[in-house]
């Protein structure tokens, strides 16, 4: 049951700065973003990862269905990463997946899989991505794992031909031996595209590009050469991490403008997919490289989720697919066998935000550290999220005032995004609230009693204080 807290201005922490006003638009305006796909905040696994994640985490499916409570549709799935580029596909094997590893933490350098792999992934009540192959050059193998997933999962969505080849280089088998250039890989795609979807029968089926960033390889390059092979692709993938795991730097992470600016390289790939008819995704992303940095498991990594999904989103792209790695070994990851990630927080409250909407539209001038966006189904305001992007670890904990204008209600609701302070991790105590409730750790489960705000509407304004460091979903 909702516990219902009234006042007119909603909770003020510490020293508030100088009042921002945002008017909410009755329509939404021409900087709007186009139509919301259903389930934008989705999850990658990797690849080797994907059997045990599904049958040894108890937390993996109840963490997907709450998402897909919100929004009545499963978050999308995709089932690669670097252990894709190292796996065979053998139909004779019966496990779903076979490799060896020195410590549990690792990765491993080569692997197989079997059909009841591809079983598992049909299974999903999703959309599914599946990653194959690409980097030792097996294109057969490759495609006798594409007619199973082909054939077997009604859920498939895309295929992934490859896995960052901004990373191969002349050693790897794809390469023959020469140099491993943009215009060696954009003439790779092409032929593999082209060999894969002749042997299906099929088009529109291949995620295309999966480049980590922008360059030596982009997007806009691949689709300058796709010419006619563009029919074989769904959509064009960016992989994107912010920060590196050794120099990550929370503050500039969650920033709001500093979100801006380091997505801003990502417009011209959104662009280009555009041209050619098709989506844009992140099939894979998270908040810093190599499983994650020291910031990854913070709440500030939460809020970092909520806002960069909102702002790619608005850029035009269609879905974020959350990188989930090694098992007890990934600081980024949303759950675990044991503690729950504060990042799933940010997911849940993107998701939130987001559930069943049309259109997104931004208030402010993404240049100051506060955010606000207004959210429209069937061309109205339903809701309206507000983020104070300032770093707070310490202290006393400021605030900032948003006056809400251009509101027919006489009162409104709404859900706090918070915790203790930017750095707080759930597996050293610090839980963030969603609303006032939690997940269980070990089992995503929510639990508490949910704490709805309500703030009083006068004369078409309403006042909201939103600490550091913390976010508001304002329900119209």
């Amino acid at each position: 049951m909702a516990h219902s807290i009234f006042i007119s201005s909603l909770l003020v922490w510490g020293v508030a700065a100088a009042d921002l006003t945002f008017t909410v638009p009755s329509s939404p305006p021409s900087n709007s973003s186009g139509q919301l796909s259903a389930a934008p905040v989705g999850v990658s696994l990797e690849f080797f990862t994907f059997p045990a994640y599904m049958n040894n985490v108890a937390a993996t499916t109840t963490c997907l269905q709450n998402l897909k409570d919100l929004t009545g549709t499963w978050p999308p799935l995709r089932i690669g990463g670097t252990t894709q580029d190292r796996a065979t596909y053998d139909p004779s094997l019966t496990l779903a997946v076979n490799y060896t590893v020195a410590s549990s933490a690792d990765a491993p350098t080569t692997l197989t899989y079997g059909p009841s792999f591809i079983s598992l992934a049909a299974s999903y009540g999703g959309e599914i991505i599946l990653g194959l192959n690409r980097r030792l050059n097996n294109i057969v193998n490759s495609i006798s794992a594409a007619k199973l997933a082909q054939s077997e999962a009604s859920n498939l969505y895309a295929m992934e031909l490859g896995n960052e080849p901004n990373f191969y280089s002349s050693s790897d088998p794809i390469a023959g031996g020469a140099s491993w250039t943009a215009a060696a890989d954009y003439a790779s795609q092409v032929t593999w595209q082209d060999e894969v979807c002749g042997n299906l029968s099929a088009t529109d089926l291949i995620s295309a590009g999966v480049y980590f960033g922008t360059s030596p390889m982009s997007i806009s390059g691949l689709t300058a050469v796709e010419g006619t092979a563009n029919n074989y692709v769904k959509t064009y993938c960016s992989h994107n991490y912010p920060q590196s795991a050794s120099t990550a730097n929370l503050a500039t992470l969650m920033g709001h403008s500093s979100i801006a600016s380091q997505i801003s390289g990502y417009s011209s790939e959104i662009t280009a997919a555009a041209n050619e008819g098709k989506p844009h995704i992140f099939g894979e992303t998270n908040s810093a490289t190599q499983g994650g940095g020291g910031i990854s498991p913070t709440f500030g990594a939460a809020l970092w989720i909520l806002d960069y999904v909102m702002q790619t989103i608005l850029m035009g792209t269609k879905a974020l697919y959350f990188h989930q790695g090694t098992i007890g070994n990934c600081q980024y990851c949303w759950w675990g066998r044991y503690d729950m990630g504060a990042p799933y927080y940010g997911a849940y409250f993107a998701t939130m935000a987001l559930a069943n909407a049309d259109q997104i539209a931004p208030l402010d001038s993404q240049t100051t550290a506060y955010a606000a966006y207004a959210i429209y189904k069937s061309g109205a305001p339903v809701r309206v999220l507000l983020y104070n992007s300032d770093y707070y670890t310490s202290g006393t904990r400021s605030s900032q005032t948003f006056v809400l204008s251009g509101l027919s209600a006489s009162s409104v609701t709404a859900k706090r995004l918070t915790a203790p302070y930017a750095t707080s991790r759930v597996d050293q105590g610090g839980n963030p609230t969603v609303a006032g409730q939690t997940f269980v750790n070990g089992t995503c489960a929510i639990q508490g009693t949910q704490s709805v705000e309500t703030a009083t509407v006068s004369s078409g304004k309403a006042t909201f204080t939103v600490a550091a460091s913390e976010a508001l979903l304002v329900y119209l």
